[in-house]
């Protein structure tokens, strides 16, 4: 089976590709040339950055905002902005406020102290935006540029948190619904039921769609996570415990890919040195990932960003782009 085999398409469905691993091991290349090869394929393809620290800009040369931007034909990027993220939560609990007209200021406070108990709004936005395309099915496939591993366990956690989170939220409703029927002849201003009820169903309908993205994440023909390393220890026992972390989520790892690898020829000590070192932890690498797909990708002569160099790395991972194949019947 060659690499690129591990792509699933289905028609009118969006497959989620999660490109993680330490820092600094190259994520944002790889999944910039995953992007490019698969909108080459002719895939309609979303990469999103959830790394606060973006490079998908340098990588691909170009502005790319909160927003889908396009970069080339089949081909768009998104850079989670945190702070325009912030200010679209707080308009989201606004809205939610003139809904409930029987919640204070005091309970909207509490929401927003429980939603800062969240991993952050950095994986907040992230998922924010899964649950967008996963329920548009606008892309045929989106990849996430992770953030470091830490970051993007917490991220993959957010999916329980939140559906936890609306649960607390959806149950303090409810008893606020229950005293304002109670004390609606006395108290005429507690509000509208017609707009309390649509403030519980709208409560609803987002619990429904985590726990749709849940089911969509754990679903190995929708989502995959491919884990790139660098030949060196701490990279791969991060990499080792990160995976195990994964299947706590019911997400597993089926490829991994092995970055800046020193080409054979070398004509310095210290090159020959770090080669030598560098094969010894490939033999380490396959024994703890055989049972998954490994690739390698060599350490090029120049920088890697621009679409020239970008497509050589994914020449070298996937093989030239085919031509566009006919989409899989349902």
């Amino acid at each position: 089976m060659a690499f690129k085999d591990l792509f699933k398409f289905n028609k009118g469905k969006t497959t989620f590709v999660f490109i993680g691993g330490k820092g600094g091991v190259g994520k944002t290349t790889v999944s910039a040339a995953t992007a490019l090869w698969t909108a080459q394929q002719g895939k309609k393809t979303l990469i999103i950055s959830t790394d606060p620290a973006h490079s998908l800009s340098d990588s691909f040369e170009r502005n790319i905002g909160h927003e889908p931007t396009p970069i080339k034909e089949n081909l768009y990027a998104v850079e989670i902005d945190p702070e325009v993220a912030m200010k679209e939560y707080k308009q989201k609990m606004e809205e939610q406020a003139t809904l409930n007209p029987g919640m204070d200021m005091g309970m909207m406070q509490e929401q927003m102290d429980m939603a800062s108990m969240s991993p952050g709004i950095d994986e907040a936005a992230a998922f924010d935006k899964f649950l967008q395309y996963m329920i548009t099915d606008e892309y045929d496939i989106v990849i996430f540029d992770t953030a470091p591993t830490g970051h993007t366990l917490r991220f993959l956690s957010f999916p329980e948190m939140m559906d936890s989170w609306v649960g607390k939220m959806i149950k303090i409703r409810r008893q606020i619904g229950s005293m304002a029927k109670a004390f609606k002849n006395i108290m005429p201003f507690m509000g509208d039921e017609e707009e309390e009820d649509r403030a519980l169903e709208d409560m609803e309908v987002t619990k429904k769609k985590i726990r749709e993205a849940r089911a969509v994440m754990a679903d190995p023909d929708r989502t995959s996570f491919k884990m790139v390393v660098i030949p060196e220890e701490m990279s791969i026992y991060e990499s080792e415990r990160a995976m195990e972390a994964l299947k706590k989520f019911n997400i597993y790892s089926d490829g991994v890919i092995v970055n800046q690898i020193l080409p054979e020829e070398t004509d310095c000590e210290f090159c020959e040195s770090r080669r030598k070192l560098q094969q010894e932890r490939l033999k380490t690498i396959h024994e703890k990932f055989g049972g998954q797909l490994i690739a390698e990708v060599p350490l090029l002569n120049k920088e890697v960003k621009g679409f020239d160099t970008l497509k050589q790395v994914a020449e070298i991972l996937y093989g030239k782009p085919a031509l566009p194949a006919p989409d899989k019947a349902e």
